[in-house]
């Protein structure tokens, strides 16, 4: 089946000193119809937040422009990931600071398979037409009490601890990076990629409605219009990747 991709990457640096997101979204140079898509959030204090996200993208990227297809996808996002974890955690001798990052990236794949992966709270949700068809479950102390009956979801939205995470590329124990796929994707399915300064102010509803209604780079508009309103004057940095395909 040919498919047609409209896709777009949006920014908004929320009311921070500083954007700690990265973000990319790129073709492959060699490989026709193979598309990669990453969100980056980074922590860990003035600038090293920023480092780490930023090495999270370059290595992604530069990997990406370097596979074939002879190479199994999963096992190019697991090296590239185990890679930037250990570049991060070097870099914290270099720069006297204590950086991490989360991420989330999708890959295209020939024949229109689709991969992604995540670690730490940036999502990806897959949905079909409205309806959500999937999400990426975060990697957070919140996430934990709700999957384990000891909160509800609707608790978890205001619980004080909500930004604490149990794994992150750099930290000190080895992250954990879970999977998921798609065999073959559909007309009327879309992906969305960002991390929780933008996930934050919806429901998965929501997002599924907004995401329906026109084209990638309008339905980021309306994405960072209604977060910032939302926000208050006190919004973090939001980084989104959308892809819909028709």
């Amino acid at each position: 089946m040919n498919l047609k991709l409209d896709a777009c990457i949006v920014q908004h640096q929320g009311d921070r000193k500083e954007q700690q997101d990265r973000l990319a979204l790129v073709t492959h140079q060699r490989i026709p119809g193979v598309v990669l898509a990453a969100v980056a959030d980074g922590m860990g204090g003035h600038t090293g937040g920023a480092l780490a996200a930023e090495q999270v993208i370059h290595t992604l990227v530069t990997n990406f422009q370097r596979w074939g297809v002879e190479e199994e996808p999963r096992n190019f996002v697991t090296e590239s990931l185990n890679e930037v974890h250990t570049m991060i955690k070097a870099s914290r001798f270099i720069n006297e600071k204590d950086p991490h990052s989360t991420a989330v990236l999708l890959m295209l794949c020939p024949r229109n398979a689709m991969l992604w992966a995540h670690c730490g709270d940036s999502r990806l949700y897959v949905f079909r037409g409205l309806h959500l068809h999937t999400r990426t479950v975060d990697h957070s102390y919140v996430e934990h009490l709700v999957q384990s009956g000891k909160i509800s979801p609707e608790e978890a939205e205001t619980h004080p601890n909500r930004n604490i995470l149990l794994t992150s590329l750099g930290g000190q124990e080895t992250p954990r990076v879970d999977f998921g796929a798609l065999d073959e994707i559909q007309t009327g399915d879309s992906f969305l990629l960002c991390s929780d300064g933008l996930w934050g102010y919806f429901d998965d509803y929501e997002l599924g409605a907004l995401m329906a209604t026109g084209s990638a780079r309008e339905v980021a508009s309306q994405l960072i219009r209604l977060a910032r309103s939302r926000g208050e004057g006190k919004g973090d940095n939001i980084s989104a990747a959308i892809l819909k395909f028709s």
